[in-house]
């Protein structure tokens, strides 16, 4: 039981680093012009040798963007918050208990994700400036993606797992 607690935590771990690198790394977008620098573009910024902010960024036209800035960061908050309640339960709890309120937690963080990279999936063409429409998806929007069926597994696990000797 010691090897399958270490495996879920170790689990859930890699799902908040995910979760953590595809919010902050610039990457969400990438355009590679011939001839120029890369332009990577994340939720906040669009880089090549420098940074700017993305355009319109604060205006009610990019409500899009902003819902995907919120979910991500929320979906980030909320895994870390279901490992400490996680930890906090698995000395609480009674043995054959189910970790209910933290399984609750990781799969509303699933669904903050699934519902961040589906928009940005969506309208990722309104997002950016005209120059950065011929570009692809880059590795943070991977991550996120890969983090979503993480989150939601990890959470499907607390509702199963019971704490046994």
């Amino acid at each position: 039981m010691l090897i399958i607690l270490l495996l879920i935590i170790l689990f859930h771990v890699a799902a908040a680093v995910l979760l953590f690198v595809a919010t902050i790394h610039n990457a969400w977008w990438v355009v590679s012009p011939p001839g120029q620098d890369v332009i990577y573009s994340d939720l906040w910024y669009s880089c090549n040798a420098t940074c700017y902010p993305v355009e319109k960024s604060h205006t009610p036209d990019a409500a899009y963007l902003q819902t995907v800035q919120a979910t991500m960061i929320l979906a980030t908050i909320l895994c870390c918050i279901s490992f400490f309640v996680f930890i906090l339960q698995l000395f609480r709890l009674k043995q054959g208990e189910r970790f209910i309120f933290t399984a609750i937690i990781q799969i509303l963080a699933s669904l903050c994700v699934m519902i961040a990279a589906s928009i940005y999936t969506a309208e990722n063409k309104s997002f950016h400036v005209t120059s950065l429409h011929d570009g692809s998806y880059g590795s943070s929007y991977i991550l996120a993606w890969v983090s979503f069926p993480m989150t939601l597994i990890s959470g499907v696990m607390y509702l199963v797992l019971r704490k046994r000797k």
